[in-house]
C-alpha cells in the first residue's frame, strides 16, 4: 500500500479520483432541480392572474384550444409536488374566467398544466425575475375577448391598450373637459388604493396588510364624496386586483379626473417611526432622503406586482415631458390642506408637503398627492390602522382637505 502511495502515477490517480468523487456530492456536481415553491391565484372582475413562483427561471409554451375553452401550457424539467397537487383548490367558484386547473406529467421532462375557462379568453404570460421577498414567477394572466366594461369603467379596456403597447392616445391626449369646475359639471376625484394583488404593499408586524386597509380607506371616502351633489368619485381599483401604475395615471386622465389621491400606509425598518405624510410629484429631485426611499419603494410596485415590458416607456419619458410647473404647484397646496386637517387626527410625520419621483403622480394635468396615512411598521398605528374608527377619521380628513381645496380656489391645470 505504501509503494502504491509514493508512486507518483498511482498518487496522480488516486487524487483524479478523490476530486471526482468530491464534486459528485457537492453542489457544483447536481444541477438545482426546478421546484415550485408558490402558486397564487387572483380573481377579479376584469382578469385574472395566475403566479407560479419557482427556486430557477422555467421554461415553458403555450398552446390555446379556443374551441374547448381551454389553454395547455408545458413547463419542461418540472415535476409534481406539494404546491402542485393542490393547485386546483386555489381555484375560486366566483372566478369569472378560470373553472379548474388540471396538472400532470405529460413526460419524463415535462408537466402540463390545463386551464379550463368559463368562457373565451385571452391569455398572457411572461416571467418576471426575483425582487424584494419573491423569487423566479411565470404570469399567467387570463382577459375575456369581448369586453363588457362601461364608459365608467374603463379599466379593461386600459389594460389592453397597455399589453398592446397603445397607452399613449390616453396619456397624450390634450382635451379638456368642458365647463367650469364645480359648477357646469362635476369636480371628478380619482381615488388610488395603492398596491392589490400579486402585491400587498407593506406588511406590519401583525399581518396587516397596507393593500387591504388602504382599499378600505377609500372606499369609505368614495362614500363620502357620493354624497356630495357637485361631486363624482372614481377608483383605480376596487378588488384586490394588481393595477401597472401606467395604467392607474391613464385611467385618471381617461375620466378627465380633477384631483388625484393615492392613498398608502407607510413602512420603516425602525418600528419607532409614526406619523402622517402628504406627498407631491418633484421633476428634479427628493426634499428627503426619506422621501426619495419612500419613492424608489413605491415605485417597484410594478416589478413586484408583475407587469410585462409593454407600456413602461410612457410613463418614464413622454409624461414627465410633459409636466407642467403649474401642476405640481396645484399638487402642493391641495397637499397642504390634507396635511392641515390629517395634523387633527394623528401626529405628522412631516410637518410639510415632501415630493419625490412618485410614478403614479405623474398625470401632466392633474393634481395628485400620495397620502402615507400612518406607518404599518409601527405597532400602535398598525393597531389603529385596524380599527373602523380611525379609518373614517382618515377618510373624512382627506374629504374635508378636498373640500377646503376647491373652497380656497383650487384650480385644475388642463393641458
Amino acid at each position: 500500500m505504501l509503494n502504491l502511495i509514493y508512486n507518483p502515477e498511482c498518487r496522480r490517480l488516486l487524487q483524479a479520483i478523490a476530486a471526482c468523487w468530491m464534486l459528485s456530492v457537492s453542489k457544483i456536481g447536481f444541477a438545482t432541480p426546478t421546484q415550485i415553491i408558490a402558486v397564487r391565484i387572483w380573481p377579479s372582475s376584469t382578469y385574472t392572474r395566475i403566479t407560479l413562483e419557482s427556486n430557477i427561471p422555467l421554461r415553458y409554451q403555450q398552446f390555446s384550444l379556443f374551441k374547448l375553452n381551454k389553454i395547455v401550457i408545458d413547463i419542461e424539467g418540472l415535476y409534481l409536488n406539494k404546491a402542485l397537487k393542490k393547485i386546483n383548490s386555489q381555484v375560486q367558484s366566483v372566478d369569472p374566467y378560470l373553472k379548474q386547473i388540471r396538472v400532470g406529467q405529460f413526460n419524463k421532462n415535462t408537466l402540463r398544466f390545463i386551464l379550463k375557462l368559463k368562457q373565451n379568453t385571452n391569455s398572457q404570460l411572461f416571467t418576471l425575475k426575483p425582487i424584494a421577498k419573491f423569487n423566479y414567477r411565470l404570469v399567467i394572466d387570463l382577459y375575456p375577448v369581448t369586453s363588457t366594461t362601461t364608459k365608467d369603467d374603463p379599466l379593461l379596456a386600459l389594460l389592453k391598450d397597455y399589453n398592446r403597447n397603445n397607452l399613449e392616445h390616453i396619456l397624450l391626449d390634450k382635451s379638456s373637459s368642458v365647463g367650469k369646475v364645480g359648477h357646469d359639471r362635476p369636480i371628478i376625484i380619482m381615488l388610488d388604493p395603492g398596491h392589490g394583488g400579486e402585491d400587498p404593499g407593506a406588511i406590519g408586524k401583525n399581518k396587516t396588510r397596507e393593500k387591504d386597509i388602504v382599499l378600505q380607506i377609500a372606499r369609505r371616502l368614495r362614500m363620502l364624496i357620493q354624497k356630495e351633489p357637485n361631486m363624482q368619485v372614481h377608483m383605480t381599483r376596487n378588488e384586490d386586483i394588481f393595477i401597472p401604475l401606467t395604467v392607474r395615471v391613464a385611467k385618471a386622465r381617461k375620466l378627465r379626473a380633477d384631483l388625484f389621491v393615492s392613498i398608502h400606509a407607510d413602512a420603516f425598518t425602525n418600528r419607532s417611526a409614526k406619523g402622517s405624510s402628504v406627498f407631491a410629484l418633484s421633476t428634479k429631485g427628493a426634499t428627503s432622503t426619506a422621501a426619495r426611499f419612500l419613492a424608489q419603494t413605491q415605485n417597484e410596485a410594478d416589478q413586484i406586482g408583475g407587469v410585462s415590458k409593454s407600456g413602461d416607456h410612457y410613463l418614464d419619458h413622454t409624461i414627465i415631458d410633459l409636466l407642467q410647473t403649474a401642476t405640481i404647484k396645484d399638487s402642493l397646496k391641495f397637499g397642504k390642506e390634507v396635511l392641515n386637517y390629517m395634523n387633527k387626527i394623528n401626529k405628522l410625520h412631516k410637518n410639510c408637503v415632501e415630493q419625490a419621483g412618485f410614478a403614479m403622480l405623474k398625470a401632466p394635468d392633474i393634481p395628485s398627492i400620495l397620502i402615507e396615512t400612518a406607518f404599518i411598521s409601527n405597532l400602535e398605528e398598525e393597531r389603529k390602522l385596524r380599527t373602523n374608527y380611525f379609518q373614517q377619521q382618515i377618510a373624512e380628513s382627506i374629504f374635508a382637505g378636498i373640500k377646503t381645496y376647491f373652497t380656497n380656489g383650487g384650480t385644475v391645470s388642463r393641458l
